[in-house]
């Protein structure tokens, strides 16, 4: 399974349920890499979509604490476990989370490989994802984009992969 993240330099990922910036290649980026594929999501994720809508051409997976949340085109799970099982049904290299935060954390520890957009800047920010780059006894940097820029904002796509 993967996980795909714009992270800073702070490995922040977001600010009051909002991305903390909207760097258009790197949105093209997570669409070219997600599309065709499931995604896993909290619910507070797909609420801060568009129309609060499940992505297109994706199977959309949402984990939801309230046993009644339902959304149209997507699988409305209630637990990580709840997700885990129903991720078995597809190629575990076509599984990507999403996010937040809390969803990150708790389904790190199965991903094997993940897609990092790595922002050299500092934001305000109330969400984190675990820095991979200390976690050096379980992940490594096993690829890195050259130097990416828009407008003053450098960043990079890197992939890491579980050791």
């Amino acid at each position: 399974m993967n996980f795909i993240v714009a992270v800073d330099k702070n490995w922040a990922i977001g600010y009051k349920n909002n991305l903390l910036v909207s760097i258009p290649d790197d949105m093209k980026y997570f669409r070219e890499t997600t599309s065709g594929k499931v995604v896993v999501m909290g619910k507070n994720t797909l609420e801060s979509f568009p129309n609060k809508k499940p992505l297109k051409n994706r199977v959309n997976i949402v984990i939801a604490l309230e046993k009644d949340y339902k959304v149209d085109g997507a699988t409305v799970v209630y637990s990580i476990e709840e997700a885990l099982e129903e991720i078995k049904k597809y190629d575990q290299k076509d599984v990507f989370v999403i996010g937040g935060g809390s969803i990150y954390r708790q389904m790190l520890p199965y991903c094997d490989t993940g897609y990092v957009t790595w922002i050299n800047q500092e934001y305000a920010a109330d969400t984190f994802l675990p820095n991979l780059d200390e976690m050096q006894d379980e992940w490594a940097l096993a690829q890195e984009s050259d130097e990416n820029t828009y407008f003053d904002i450098e960043y990079f796509f890197r992939i890491y992969k579980r050791k």
